[in-house]
């Protein structure tokens, strides 16, 4: 069978054995329903007024409360006209509104944590033009700053000893909404609940508790689920803060389907609310689907994906967006897998956004590093570097210490398969230099891992839209998932 694989700005075309097994998430098992478009501000507006565990807007806002609303940035959730995030806060502010809340006294929050923040145009994609207007231009929507000390509170450790440092205008606010999205993501089972807090509104040491080898590189953590340490902390970073500020965080998730469209609305305490979302989510992410383990497992890498232009070239990057596949399909895969990618890994590094991973890249090609778990002890070097840090600050570059996350889950990849090739690599040498082999075609490449991992008749599992569809996490026909 021919099929065509994502591959920089275009696709690379490969003909595989017509055993090949394919799969396209939201097509080849169906998604459940979603909402209907003229159903969906009366099912939103239902769960608000019906909040799990706490009480509603209505009795929790007054006149004179101060309110924040932290949003996710663009790499969580749609953009379309009736995206979960346009929905849900023009409904939230007619609620907050009504119970004489004043427009002066709401701060829209763009929840980045150490991504680069959101320009004025992703802010304006992420929440429409209606809410944009009414809030830019009076300076009431902000990206979150990591780095802004006077806009940050210590709140000391968790009882597990991770410490919280968090927004200090969620923590001042009378009333702390987040408005989340309840889907698949390879960092601990979903986006969203507590999870938003715990990443998009802290610090780089915050994230250094979780986003580290020692927490990611355990058994707990691959295969993806909801009981890992990983979203163990998350959860207890977030009633951590819960307990600091003396309020529970307003939730307000949606259940997101293939199209980034609302399955289901769950609002209220985190606590209750989260997993009551993913009982309902499980049943989109975790797919039953494999008869067989799978011995090569083949997709291609656009050039431009959810973390930015240049994540489907730059090798560190690369590196992440390999490991997660092998987190959502690990049940799936045989113990001598091999993955087989399309990149054009160029040697584009896109420097504006990710100012220190050539650096990272170049350190690792030398002084002993001989995996990339290795480079875990330059963490706060990297972490605390000044340059690096203003351009997180003041030209939308992700936060140093986001490297040593990509770094952390690049790894997860040579940890589990027996060989990784990246094929039509335009400068093959930065493939080679991240430990992975390169071929000129995807045919090439399956030749090879015939000849040295699999056989003559490896089960083959082709997602030829990987990152043009958002992900499930694969399991076997006859496994039940219980997270």
């Amino acid at each position: 069978m021919r099929l065509e694989f994502e591959y920089g700005q275009g696709t690379m075309a490969a003909n595989l054995p017509d055993d090949t097994d394919v799969f396209i998430p939201g097509e080849t098992v169906p998604d459940p329903p979603y909402i209907p478009e003229e159903e969906l501000e009366a099912k939103t507006l239902e769960s608000l007024r019906n909040p799990m565990g706490m009480e509603p807007l209505s009795k929790l806002a007054k006149k004179g409360s101060k309110v924040t609303i932290v949003f996710p940035d663009r790499v969580k959730g749609g953009e379309q006209p009736t995206s979960h995030r346009k929905v849900s806060i023009k409904l939230i502010l007619q609620e907050l509104y009504a119970a004489g809340v004043e427009k002066k006294d709401i701060l829209l929050i763009c929840s980045n944590g150490l991504h680069r923040k959101n320009t004025e145009q992703e802010i304006r994609g992420v929440l429409g033009d209606e809410l944009f207007n009414q809030f830019w231009g009076c300076g009431q929507i902000i990206n979150h700053d990591s780095e802004d000390y006077e806009h940050l509170v210590d709140l000391g450790t968790t009882d597990r000893g991770d410490p919280v440092l968090m927004n200090k205008y969620v923590y001042d606010s009378d009333v702390a909404i987040l408005i989340g999205h309840t889907q698949g993501n390879p960092y601990g089972g979903y986006s969203g609940g507590y999870k938003h807090c715990a990443t998009g509104i802290t610090h780089w040491r915050s994230i250094a508790s979780h986003h580290v080898p020692k927490v990611m590189h355990r058994q707990d953590f691959v295969p993806v689920s909801g009981h890992s340490l990983m979203r163990t902390k998350f959860d207890e970073i977030g009633q951590h803060m819960e307990k600091c500020m003396g309020k529970k965080f307003f939730c307000c998730d949606a259940v997101l389907d293939t199209s980034s469209r609302q399955i289901a609305i769950f609002s209220g305490y985190a606590g209750e609310m989260q997993p009551a979302s993913w009982k309902v989510a499980d049943k989109r992410t975790y797919v039953p689907f494999a008869e067989k383990k799978y011995d090569v497992m083949i997709f291609g890498m656009p050039q431009f994906f959810h973390y930015g232009e240049g994540m489907g070239t730059n090798p560190i990057m690369m590196m992440q967006a390999l490991s997660a596949q092998v987190i959502r399909h690990k049940r799936v895969m045989s113990d001598h897998c091999v993955i087989i990618c399309s990149s054009i890994c160029n040697g584009y590094f896109h420097d504006e956004l990710w100012p220190y991973l050539r650096e990272m890249y170049d350190m690792f090609q030398s002084d002993r590093m001989n995996t990339l778990p290795d480079m875990n002890r330059l963490g706060e070097y990297f972490a605390t570097n000044e340059e690096y840090i203003r351009k997180y600050r003041f030209a939308n570059a992700f936060h140093p210490f986001h490297g040593f996350s990509m770094i952390a889950c690049g790894h997860i990849a040579e940890m589990n398969t027996s060989a990784i090739y990246i094929c039509g690599a335009q400068e093959p040498g930065y493939a080679r230099g991240m430990g992975l082999k390169t071929r000129a075609t995807i045919e090439e490449a399956l030749e090879d891992a015939k000849k040295k991992y699999v056989g003559e008749n490896p089960h083959i599992l082709a997602l030829p839209l990987t990152f043009k569809k958002s992900a499930v996490h694969m399991m076997m026909k006859d496994e039940v998932y219980n997270g």
